[in-house]
């Protein structure tokens, strides 16, 4: 409590204002700083980071406190293990029994994150269970000198500047070894640890008073220097010219944080009993906690001194709030039993004709609004069924050089729910198609992995034959006319959602990360601008043709285009209409769904 509580109750105090000053929808920040007071931040990062659309990393202000919430939980673990151990009161074979507890601990902790990391890097990355062995390797290292001084006499010889050298050049290696550059990060740090000694440059550059004092206020500059880069993406930037100055109000902070909150406050008797200190920290924290409720809630957009970043024919969507709707991933537990039913959307009753949304990441964006204005209306019912990167309906085989993606089978599940939808659907039922079609099928634009489509994404028929991205959107047209007519023969409307495109990765970067959530811009802020005729040529001309004959097959088929939002107008398109690359912010959503649902009797 004293040693943590005053640096990170004053930082987050501070910054949540601040935040709020800047971002009129800071509640994701927010709310990772509250879970960061009781030391749960990781573990709420780790839920939302399920959610596709949450709020960039970059601009919350409180993503960094995950690390400190992992350490504040093996803090409250590792003192039982060191007395249950006996080592704690020193009993004979305690050193033993803690290394043997610890050592088993470590080697789980370590096959759970090489395990996890391929499949699941979030479970990886932020819980307690696969980053435990990191921080036990330390103990199992301090063990091994008291019982074996023949370790610590092998290791001492080893140069450090080796050591340094091969930790800093692990870290140039590639992001596909990730798995194996942070075991060998964690080893060589141990054997670092090890080898200084008295007498090595190594020790004596370590125990420089200045590198000293440098880890001395570390604990308040980790605090503040996420803060500062965060705060810098929402208004000016980082720049080379603004670097330097962004470093020394870091450097401030953390100095002014270490000498007149965290060392007065951690040296000095709080309330005498530590029974007290307990109570009075646990009551900041607390108190602290509501303060930020009330700046999320009841005090929501009031202190931002900007302009709000919405058109005006935009305007009364901006506090537009989707529902979070049970909409169903074809890669959870409902692929074991296919059900399009009430458990996969909003259900308001039985005889209600059935909007049913149905694709990939967008579709989830797609349900969850539909959901929102479904449980307003009360007029019709909304079930949601969606896979990120997968298309909707089944027509190619595709897999993706992706490791997040490398083993999900689009084809097969998506064909599970399209059996389930001929078998539920119902004359007067509106079926919803949000496809990642236009991405998938560019082959003249490299995409956001920095890979050509053509060798990123490969297609291949249901007999395994490769073919090309041209051919791959042929017989997806032909699949979705197919589709199309058979549910205009039970009276069922269909709807497909064409997306804006991709917006390009290297000049959008700054509209992603520095200005996408930026209404002050001193320095310019045309980096979210591009050229209407190139936005269309390069993501949209090959497909123009497919949708208009699409459209034009029967009355019933409906066109719901991201450009009616106003994304592109005259000569340009506006990137801050979007979420990230992709997809729309949900008030651009939201307008788009509440024109077609009045336009269309729902």
């Amino acid at each position: 409590i004293k040693r943590l509580v005053p640096a990170l109750s004053v930082f987050i105090l501070i910054t949540s204002i601040t935040i709020c000053l800047f971002n009129p929808e800071p509640g994701t920040s927010l709310k990772t700083g509250i879970t960061s007071l009781f030391g749960l931040s990781n573990i709420f990062l780790f839920q939302t980071s399920t959610d596709y659309f949450a709020q960039s990393t970059e601009l919350n202000v409180f993503t960094h406190t995950w690390s400190l919430s992992v350490e504040e939980q093996f803090y409250f673990l590792f003192p039982l293990l060191v007395w249950f151990s006996g080592f704690g009161h020193q009993t004979k074979n305690g050193a033993r029994n803690l290394f043997l507890i610890v050592g088993a601990l470590t080697i789980a902790s370590l096959i759970g994150f090489i395990y996890l990391y391929p499949i699941n890097q979030s479970a990886a990355y932020f819980l307690i269970t696969t980053r435990f062995w990191e921080m036990a390797s330390g103990c199992l290292l301090f063990i091994g000198f008291q019982k074996r001084k023949s370790i610590e006499h092998f290791l001492e010889k080893i140069p450090p500047l080796l050591v340094l050298g091969l930790i800093v050049g692990i870290m140039y290696l590639p992001m596909s070894l990730a798995t194996t550059s942070t075991v060998a990060v964690v080893i060589l740090s141990l054997v670092l640890i090890a080898s200084l000694k008295k007498g090595t440059t190594s020790y004596t550059f370590f125990t420089n008073s200045r590198v000293v004092y440098i880890g001395l206020i570390s604990y308040s500059l980790y605090l503040w220097h996420w803060g500062v880069l965060s705060m810098s993406r929402l208004t000016i930037g980082i720049h080379w010219w603004s670097l330097p100055f962004q470093i020394a109000l870091m450097l401030g902070l953390a100095v002014a944080s270490y000498r007149w909150i965290e060392t007065p406050l951690r040296k000095c008797n709080w309330f005498g009993k530590r029974w007290k200190t307990l109570g009075g920290g646990g009551g900041v924290l607390v108190g602290l906690s509501c303060g930020l409720i009330a700046l999320g809630k009841p005090l929501n957009g009031r202190l931002f001194i900007g302009n709000l970043p919405v058109p005006v024919h935009l305007k009364q969507f901006y506090k537009f709030k989707p529902y979070q709707s049970a909409s169903c991933s074809i890669f959870s537990a409902y692929t074991k039993a296919v059900a399009l039913d009430s458990g996969c959307g909003n259900y308001v009753g039985e005889n209600l004709p059935t909007v049913y949304v149905l694709g990939d990441s967008h579709a989830s964006k797609l349900g969850n609004i539909l959901s929102s204005v479904s449980r307003d209306r009360k007029t019709f019912n909304v079930i949601s069924v969606w896979g990120n990167y997968c298309q909707f309906p089944p027509a190619v085989r595709s897999s993706f050089d992706h490791p997040a993606f490398r083993d999900f089978d689009c084809y097969e599940n998506q064909k599970k729910v399209e059996n389930e939808l001929f078998s539920v659907v119902k004359e007067g039922d509106l079926v919803l198609i949000a496809s990642f079609s236009i991405d998938q099928f560019i082959v003249k634009e490299k995409n956001s992995y920095g890979k050509n489509p053509e060798s990123l994404i490969k297609f291949e028929t249901s007999e395994n034959n490769s073919i090309s991205t041209v051919n791959a959107q042929k017989i997806y047209f032909q699949k979705l006319n197919y589709l199309t007519n058979k549910l205009y023969n039970i009276g069922v409307k269909t709807a497909f959602y064409v997306n804006a495109g991709r917006f390009p990765k290297g000049s959008g970067e700054a509209c992603y990360s520095e200005w996408k959530e930026q209404w002050f811009k001193p320095f310019g802020g045309e980096s979210c601008i591009y050229s209407r005729d190139n936005q269309i040529s390069m993501y949209r001309q090959q497909f123009e043709e497919d949708i208009k004959n699409w459209i034009s097959m029967n009355d019933s088929n409906y066109l719901l285009d991201a450009f009616g939002v106003g994304v592109c107008n005259n000569e340009v398109c506006d990137g801050s209409y979007l979420e990230d690359t992709q997809h729309l912010k949900d008030w651009a959503f939201a307008y788009l769904v509440e024109e077609f649902l009045t336009e269309n009797g729902f």
